[in-house]
């Protein structure tokens, strides 16, 4: 069985091992296990969408166990899939709560936002807008992914917090919840250093076991029955055949399409997928994004897409889909045993505010990884360099890749046409460029 799966996943072309893909996989999963109980909680939010939480849990865990698993086997990378955080609350507080649409309206449109998705990819347009996207907003992109996440890591360990005059300042640094953020950091970066093996994984159970013996987080039961029959297959298309409709499919087509790329092109950088400015089999793996977009339609959640997150398991040494085939299990096993899934997800509520020191190290390591693309920028080449920060610096500042790459290709488009160099910018670029404009004006 290990000779067949190392054959199938081509362990030796890809430099790897069974034991470092288990790693991979496992890694990837603790960073992003918050969704299990993140994403139903926006979903059942009373004052929202008003679904079902248990149901949406499920769904959850299914959805992205499906888009996960078809990642694995079809693209054969490293990349797991969720319902994307800014899409569930686009889905519950906008589509449902100020548009008046109900959750089964919504779901519909996802489906169909979904479908179109799959049509892309099955066309190769997908694989024609990534080819099209200058290096300067690849390079961006991948360091900005590594600023934007260790800015996340940052705001679960409580080290940054909002402020009510200048966004963001300094935590409390004496708080538990930080300061066991930074003894999992220490740890994490001194593991590293040593060379040890599993850093990144040995860094999230050791900051978990801590958290429990201290009482920061609590498991009171194991195990629990899943239950999605409120959710799935409760697609209603009444709400689609209208301007407002079309509208709404467009967005989340448009936020699914580009945080999808963005992440590609981020992870690609980091795990070194990407040769010669193409992204091999990136076809295949849209195709399992879009399908895990129409599957969690389906059974009752908000837009999957490509997590960010992956590259944890990327950073810890996995470079094949046997990571995402991993990740997928742990996925489907998860919704049984949701209350120790807690763990990682729900962290610590203070005032009203949410941490979670036990993934934060990890997140915040991983950023300092994907950061080091930044040396790959030309920074004589002033106008390479400026669409290069502009797209790192937007995407933690504006808390959203899709947003970060589109003022990324708006940038590149206006300053090669006022530098009389707009042939350089190609009718794809330029085109998606307009897209971004049209979509920012009519937000």
């Amino acid at each position: 069985m290990k000779g067949i799966i190392e054959k199938f996943f081509r362990f030796s072309q890809n430099h790897t091992t069974l034991g470092t893909e288990i790693r991979a996989g496992l890694v990837t999963f603790a960073t992003m296990a918050y969704i299990i109980v993140v994403n139903p909680a926006i979903l059942s939010d009373p004052s929202g969408a008003g679904m079902d939480f248990r149901a949406v849990l499920t769904a959850t865990c299914v959805a992205s166990a499906v888009a996960t698993l078809m990642m694995g086997l079809v693209a054969n990378y490293p990349i797991a899939l969720a319902p994307g955080m800014g899409l569930n609350a686009f889905f519950s507080y906008t589509m449902c709560h100020m548009m008046g649409i109900p959750w089964q309206g919504a779901l519909a449109m996802v489906a169909i936002s979904g479908m179109v998705f799959l049509v892309l990819a099955v066309s190769g347009a997908g694989e024609r807008i990534f080819s099209a996207v200058p290096h300067c907003i690849r390079i961006g992109t991948a360091a900005g992914i590594g600023l934007f996440i260790a800015f996340i890591g940052l705001q679960k360990g409580g080290i940054v917090v909002s402020h009510p005059v200048t966004m963001v300042t300094l935590g409390d640094m004496t708080a538990p919840h930080t300061l066991l953020a930074l003894v999992g950091l220490i740890f994490t970066v001194v593991l590293m250093v040593l060379n040890v093996k599993g850093a990144i994984l040995i860094g999230i159970i050791g900051t978990g076991v801590v958290a429990a013996l201290t009482g920061m987080v609590k498991v009171e039961h194991i195990v629990s029955t899943p239950t999605i029959s409120a959710t799935a297959f409760h697609l209603n298309f009444h709400h689609l055949f209208n301007t407002t409709g079309i509208f709404v499919i467009f967005t989340l087509l448009f936020v699914d399409v580009f945080d999808t790329l963005g992440t590609f092109m981020g992870i690609g950088e980091a795990g070194g997928f990407i040769k010669e400015g193409r992204f091999p089999r990136i076809n295949q793996a849209l195709f399992a994004d879009a399908a895990g977009t129409l599957t969690g339609a389906l059974v009752g959640t908000s837009t999957v897409t490509s997590y960010i997150e992956s590259a944890a398991g990327i950073s810890e040494g996995g470079r094949t889909g046997f990571a995402a085939v991993v990740t997928a299990l742990l996925f489907l096993i998860a919704p049984f045993f949701a209350p120790l899934a807690e763990v990682f997800g729900t962290g610590i509520t203070v005032d009203g505010v949410t941490y979670n020191p036990v993934t934060a190290p990890a997140l915040i390591v991983v950023g300092l990884l994907m950061v080091q693309h930044i040396n790959r920028v030309n920074w004589a080449q002033i106008d390479e360099a400026f669409v290069a920060f502009i797209t790192m610096i937007s995407m933690p500042l504006t808390y959203s890749i899709s947003d970060g790459l589109a003022l990324g290709f708006i940038s590149y488009a206006l300053v090669k046409a006022f530098t009389g160099r707009i042939r350089e910018v190609g009718w794809t670029c330029g085109l998606i460029a307009l897209f971004c404009l049209i979509r920012f004006a009519t937000m």
